[in-house]
């Protein structure tokens, strides 16, 4: 699956150098739960950036089944992001004037692929059936939540990214998302690299690495 072999990143900030990854490596087995916190400024979210492909990194390597990730073209990372990965954001992104059932199944259109069933599977088993038709701006944040949880995993990808997804809930709504993803992720047997700074939530993974001075530890 995930291998970062000695991968740095760094930002130019006026005449500042900051180094936010200094040779970080790190390997994500196919099916696990890997948490990783750290303080706000940490790189947690650039370490998710370069794991996406939508940062390049300075030094090291990033394979994905051991391909190198590296030096692909826009194309082929925008490809790699389409049917590999799954991506759940912590203020949910989704398209306004798009229903939920539309939400859902927009991964499978961008890729061509006609699946239906696929989608309204996936709405009835994160319970929202019945609100196929609603606009984004007809539902809950929990809904919405439910929602992406259910895009990303539409398109069957390897791994999901969630980047703080019940960071933007509160605490009842947050719990029942929680643990729908948790269990979605099982049943699906993707894996799952999940960025949050709730210590109690990274503890549902079965790996937590806490991310500081650049590091891994």
């Amino acid at each position: 699956m995930f291998k970062l072999d000695r991968v740095s990143k760094k930002f130019i900030q006026g005449q500042t150098e900051i180094n936010v990854l200094s040779g970080l490596s790190f390997e994500l087995a196919q099916g696990e739960t890997v948490s990783i916190v750290g303080q706000s400024g940490s790189g947690k979210s650039t370490l998710l950036s370069i794991l996406s492909g939508l940062q390049s990194v300075d030094e090291g390597h990033l394979f994905f089944d051991g391909e190198d990730l590296t030096n692909l073209s826009q194309e082929r990372l925008t490809s790699f992001r389409a049917t590999k990965l799954g991506i759940i954001f912590q203020h949910f992104h989704l398209i306004p004037h798009l229903t939920a059932l539309e939400n859902i199944s927009l991964p499978l259109e961008i890729l061509k692929i006609e699946d239906e069933d696929r989608a309204h599977e996936l709405l009835d088993r994160v319970g929202l059936s019945n609100r196929a038709n609603h606009l984004p701006s007809q539902m809950s944040g929990g809904e919405m939540q439910r929602v992406a949880v259910a895009r990303a995993l539409i398109a069957r990808p390897k791994v999901i990214l969630a980047d703080e997804p019940s960071g933007n809930l509160d605490k009842d709504n947050a719990n029942k998302v929680i643990e729908l993803m948790f269990n979605l992720v099982r049943e699906e047997r993707t894996s799952l690299i999940l960025v949050t700074h709730d210590n109690s939530l990274a503890s549902m993974c079965e790996r937590t690495l806490h991310l500081s001075d650049g590091r891994l530890h």
